[in-house]
């Protein structure tokens, strides 16, 4: 006899962290055997690929299918440069400022989407008037060239261009464009009488972890829970001492550590903080079994977290004042 399980309403946060967000769709399933539906979705980096993934009406099992026949090493699309031996990483970095082109992922997450019948943000419009949860989606972006923290689609009008008709799989791969790794997404824009043109890279470098995102004041009709990467422990770097290396290892270093000094209680009490087993960001040459082991760790971490979970408990210690 089928189990009965009450369906919820919860909005959800899922942070950055390239490779490793093949947690975050573990969590996902046992987020959603216990009954939660999502209202809202919003992520950073790989956070913004799971959660756009839910927008556009992929549930998740299929996020999990979609995983298991992903080949992660053709996310390493290099540039032409970066194909010259030993000095071609660096060439690339200096040249068009990544080592690889984000090309592939762009266009396998458009085909996704497609799949469901969407492709802008327009397409996954909500009936709600507020502009703040106009769209089912929301990701973080940095804009480097104006020292500016971006959340699209909002946001995308500031260079002159219509929020509705912004490309989801665009947006996303904005978001998760890691500096110097991926070239960043070039924007040109006029302001005033001046063409201007702003570079944009992965939302981490700002905010990987934006839980705060539907906030409001006073109590919140459902809850949000945070989908949160965690390191098991600061591990020494053993990818090797070439310049390209150094330079991703600081960047990576900046990103992954950047949530873990201080979380306010509140937040860290919604928060799902899902063990990555040592994975890096750009580890996309995973083994099958690594990547088995990863998904398996954010099931288990969701489904410890909803065994205690209690909404009202949360609003009278957090929201009630």
């Amino acid at each position: 006899m089928p189990v009965s399980v009450r369906i919820t309403n919860a909005d959800a946060v899922f942070e950055g962290g390239g490779v490793k967000g093949i947690a975050l769709a573990g969590a996902l399933l046992a987020a959603e055997e216990v009954g939660y539906r999502w209202v809202n979705v919003a992520g950073t980096s790989a956070g913004a690929i799971v959660a756009s993934l839910i927008a556009v009406g992929y549930n998740s099992k299929e996020i999990k299918d979609i995983i298991c026949e992903l080949n992660f090493s053709a996310f390493n699309d290099k540039t032409m440069l970066s194909n010259i031996p030993i000095i071609g990483p660096i060439l690339s970095i200096m040249s068009v400022r990544g080592v690889y082109k984000g090309d592939y992922i762009e266009q396998w997450l458009r085909e996704k989407y497609k799949a469901k019948g969407k492709e802008k943000f327009k397409d996954i419009r909500t009936e709600d008037e507020d502009d703040m949860y106009k769209y089912k989606l929301r990701v973080i972006a940095s804009d480097i060239s104006q020292k500016r923290l971006l959340v699209l689609p909002q946001d995308i009008i500031l260079y002159g261009i219509d929020p509705d008709e912004l490309d989801i799989a665009k947006a996303v791969r904005m978001s998760m464009g890691i500096p110097l790794y991926y070239k960043p997404v070039v924007v040109r824009y006029k302001k005033g009488n001046r063409n201007r043109k702003s570079f944009i890279v992965d939302g981490g470098l700002l905010s990987n972890f934006p839980v705060w995102l539907f906030d409001e004041e006073g109590i919140p009709s459902w809850p949000t829970f945070g989908f949160k990467l965690v390191d098991p422990e600061l591990q020494e770097n053993k990818e090797g001492k070439s310049t390209i290396n150094y330079i991703l290892s600081i960047l990576s270093t900046m990103m992954e550590a950047f949530d873990q000094r201080y979380i306010e209680i509140s937040n860290f009490n919604r928060t799902i903080a899902i063990p990555t087993l040592g994975v890096k960001t750009t580890d996309f040459n995973l083994s099958k079994e690594k990547e088995s082991e990863l998904y398996n760790s954010g099931y288990k971490a969701a489904k410890h977290f909803f065994e205690k979970w209690n909404f009202n408990n949360y609003i009278q210690a957090f929201r009630s004042k």
